[in-house]
């Protein structure tokens, strides 16, 4: 990330914890409605948790710090530190471990709007082993393709955030698309949506790793929504 982009990063996060604080100091005793609400005629949707969200929430109310769970566990508070901000997954074993002492289903935990399976396939990549070409727009696009070639098709897609109801708050205090392009700015990764046969897999790229999951069930290209985030057809690759 180059230090003009660090630097509007740090002001953006700056400003959105700034009015979160006016905003709690404003609202007092206020309390959002769990219906659907609509501010100035935009229509807001129930919050959507990630994975990580719904171990982080569990966690606290089953009374637990993410030493005292990782010492349960067995494993580095490190490791729940990462699966809390959704940069990794707990493998088979400690999911079924989790679900037992924060009394919560496996199920629960995994569904993204049943969606996405659990088979994930994640590897390490080099983005400097890689070339733009005619068919790949960047590096990401050329390790998806490598890595997919077997694949009918691959398609780039379009992410845009999901926001909760704080976030619509704030974004229409601030400025419209400030919460879009802190969260862009967070993750800055290329999605694909990859077809073979009669299964589609849903594949993130970062600088580091391409993780690849099965989609549980089939989406509409055109459009489909996973977890917080709306994806949309982009570029077709192959």
């Amino acid at each position: 990330m180059l230090e003009s982009e660090k630097a509007l990063l740090r002001k953006v996060t700056a400003l959105l914890h700034f009015v979160s604080c006016v905003l709690l100091v404003i609202g007092g005793n206020m309390t959002l409605q769990k219906n659907e609400r609509s501010l100035s005629g935009i229509k807001m949707e129930e919050i959507i948790m990630t994975f990580g969200e719904k171990i982080r929430k569990a966690r606290k109310e089953a009374g637990f710090s993410q030493e005292q769970l990782a010492e349960k566990m067995c494993v580095s508070r490190s490791a729940i530190a990462k699966w809390e901000t959704d940069k990794g997954m707990p493998d088979v074993n400690n999911l079924k471990v989790i679900s037992q002492l924060l009394n919560v289903s496996v199920d629960y935990l995994l569904d993204e709007e049943g969606k996405i399976s659990f088979n994930e396939i994640k590897e390490a990549v080099n983005l400097d082993d890689y070339e733009k070409s005619d068919r790949c727009r960047n590096k990401k696009d050329a390790v998806c393709y490598a890595k997919h070639k077997d694949a009918e098709a691959i398609y780039a897609l379009i992410r845009t955030r999901k926001m909760t109801k704080a976030e619509w708050l704030i974004d229409f205090v601030v400025q419209p698309g400030v919460v879009e392009v802190l969260d862009r700015f967070h993750e800055r990764a290329g999605y694909y949506l990859v077809e073979k046969g009669n299964k589609q897999y849903f594949v993130k790229v970062t600088t580091d790793f391409i993780t690849t999951n099965e989609l549980a069930e089939n989406v509409d290209i055109r459009k489909f929504d996973l977890g917080n985030h709306r994806y949309k057809k982009g570029f077709q690759i192959l």
